[in-house]
């Protein structure tokens, strides 16, 4: 298939949906209603990892709730500018991993391309806040990193991610993944993002026609924290791939004050199934620096995970985990 794509000159709704995101925290907080002193806003913050939320998402923020925890995931707060042992600027080992500018290789049989540094939303926890995407990402750069994987052949599966690859246009992903399919040795294309869940109008159809028109089998892998995150426009945007056959997983992050406790993780996990959407990993804070803020102790994080194993279906218990510099696997936290 052929991805369809917009008239000339013609942004597509989620293009206008993701230029037009809020850049100002102070312009978020009074659609909100909220003055900046009663949620601790911080301008060093902001000005050390730029702020941005699409409208779609901040929309489902609840008005004069300066605890909402949607807006406790991108709000610039003080704290960030904490300094504490063990939080630093590369805490998943990216650098160490790239075996091609933007290629990591972390775990056997599987490569990941960072194939933008963009993003639709800047969550505040994010592990590459740091990332020096100028030095490893753009389109000039990509045929070493393809040439890199034709000459590979352990590897079967390749995963986009970024920054966030839909935060490309589907034209631009649809020439990658013809280049991909071409190398005869891979398999599998899977697809990390959160934009489907902050701009619903991404889901394009030349978007399911890119990631079901070859031969790869595709897989996508959302981002969702919170059950408030998916309203019924989220859950409809879905709808299309599920269609289409692609299996839709999610991973989530344990934040304090935000889903660290266990009705709020059944909420997401029940919420997500509703949506198509399986439970898939729950990660342990990955330790980049400003983030101190957002860490749940290990035996917190443990006694959580017992709770969902007791108290859900096996299948929608998402795996608690934490990623570790070096390691050749995921670390499960829960025996």
């Amino acid at each position: 298939m052929i991805a369809r794509s917009q008239p000339e000159n013609e942004p597509a709704d989620w293009q206008h949906a993701q230029r037009d995101a809020f850049t100002r925290p102070t312009d978020l907080l009074a659609m909100l209603g909220l003055p900046a002193a009663a949620v601790g806003l911080s301008d060093a913050a902001a000005a050390a990892f730029a702020f941005r939320v699409p409208r779609p998402w901040a929309a489902r923020i609840r008005r004069g709730d300066p605890d909402d925890p949607l807006l406790r995931q991108v709000l610039p707060v003080a704290p960030e500018g904490r300094a504490r042992a063990g939080f630093v600027t590369d805490p998943v080992g990216d650098r160490a991993a790239e075996r091609a500018p933007g290629l990591l290789y972390k775990y056997r049989g599987r490569a990941l391309l960072l194939v933008t540094g963009a993003c639709a939303i800047h969550c505040r926890y994010c592990f590459r806040r740091e990332f020096p995407y100028g030095e490893s990402v753009g389109h000039a750069r990509l045929d070493a990193a393809l040439a890199l994987l034709a000459a590979a052949p352990d590897v079967d599966e390749v995963i986009l991610s970024g920054g966030d690859p839909l935060s490309l246009r589907d034209e631009r992903l649809a020439e990658l993944v013809t280049r991909l399919a071409a190398i005869p040795h891979l398999r599998r294309l899977r697809v990390h993002t959160r934009v489907p869940v902050t701009i619903p109008t991404r889901v394009t159809p030349a978007l399911v026609d890119w990631l079901c028109g070859t031969r790869l089998s595709s897989v996508m892998v959302l981002h969702t924290n919170h059950a408030q995150e998916i309203d019924d426009e989220v859950a409809a945007a879905l709808a299309p791939l599920r269609a289409a056959g692609v299996p839709l997983l999610n991973q989530a992050v344990l934040l304090k004050g935000i889903n660290d406790d266990a009705q709020t993780l059944r909420e997401l996990s029940t919420r997500l199934f509703e949506a198509g959407v399986l439970p898939y990993y729950l990660h342990l804070l990955d330790r980049v620096r400003g983030t101190t803020h957002f860490a749940v102790p290990l035996r917190r994080a443990r006694q959580l995970g017992r709770e969902l194993r007791d108290t859900l279906p096996g299948y929608l218990v998402p795996k608690l985990v934490r990623e570790q510099a070096g390691r050749p696997s995921k670390t499960p936290l829960v025996p």
